[in-house]
């Protein structure tokens, strides 16, 4: 039986890929703040699940999470654990700040290179970053500090993926950067999204539908994936000024 570790598993995009990979007989190694949540999830499974209670904000955690699961082989890692922060950089809370870079590209970093090394020991394994479009863009006014973070992770991905290529590693690693999602990220990052968001029924599928063509960078849905695409075609200072309006929109919702 082959077997999936997924961080922040207790909703959103993670839940959903616990989901999928239940239902495709995996069986089930889940991560997340919120053990009542995991306990549900476990329950409602038909597949072996086991969970481990962490905050990844903390680095002890992570390697704590690490330690709980080192006698397994770990098919699939789905390294989605993270959360985001909206408004003006001069007035955002930074300890909350903090905490996001510390879970969005520390936790992710640290997840990331140890179990690479762990599955090239194995001599497999699929590593997905779960990022965001905001990764690929320039900047983000009025959430410079998310953009950032999830750029971070994009960029990495890139880099270290070309990496395991060049020496024809069989192990495969990839970032999903979708656009606006429905899930909880709007209420912990006290936003309401300009554009519509998908569903994470369609963010995990076209997500699974990328890994399965072993794509580097993944974005759901061809409406995303085009305005990714004129991004490069237009003047950067038009472009922050775009972006700046459409996340000055979401302040305003507020």
């Amino acid at each position: 039986m082959k077997t999936v570790l997924i961080t922040g598993a207790t909703s959103g995009i993670g839940r959903e890929f616990a989901k999928r990979y239940a239902a495709q007989g995996y069986r089930l190694l889940l991560s997340g703040r919120r053990e009542e949540r995991l306990k549900e999830l476990q329950n409602s499974l038909s597949t072996e699940v086991d969970y481990y209670v962490s905050d990844l904000s903390k680095e002890e955690d992570c390697f704590a999470l690490l330690k709980h699961y080192e006698n397994e082989n770990i098919d699939v890692f789905i390294n989605n654990a993270g959360f985001g922060t909206t408004g003006n950089f001069l007035n955002t809370d930074l300890n909350k700040e903090i905490s996001m870079v510390k879970v969005n590209d520390i936790a992710m970093h640290l997840l990331m290179k140890c179990m690479l090394q762990k599955m090239q020991k194995q001599g497999y394994g699929t590593v997905l970053n779960v990022a965001s479009s905001a990764g690929i863009l320039p900047g983000g006014p009025y959430m410079a500090t998310y953009y950032a973070s999830k750029a971070y992770m994009v960029s990495l991905t890139r880099g270290v993926a070309i990496e395991l290529k060049e020496q024809n590693s069989p192990l495969y690693v990839a970032a999903l950067c979708p656009g606006p999602v429905n899930t909880e990220f709007n209420e912990n990052a006290d936003v309401i999204f300009a554009l519509k968001g998908i569903s994470v029924e369609t963010c995990v599928d076209e997500c699974l539908k990328g890994m399965a063509k072993k794509k580097t960078i993944i974005v759901p849905t061809l409406p995303m994936r085009l305005l990714l695409t004129i991004q490069h075609i237009v003047p950067m200072p038009l472009l922050m000024r775009i972006v700046a309006r459409q996340q000055k929109q979401k302040l305003q919702k507020k």
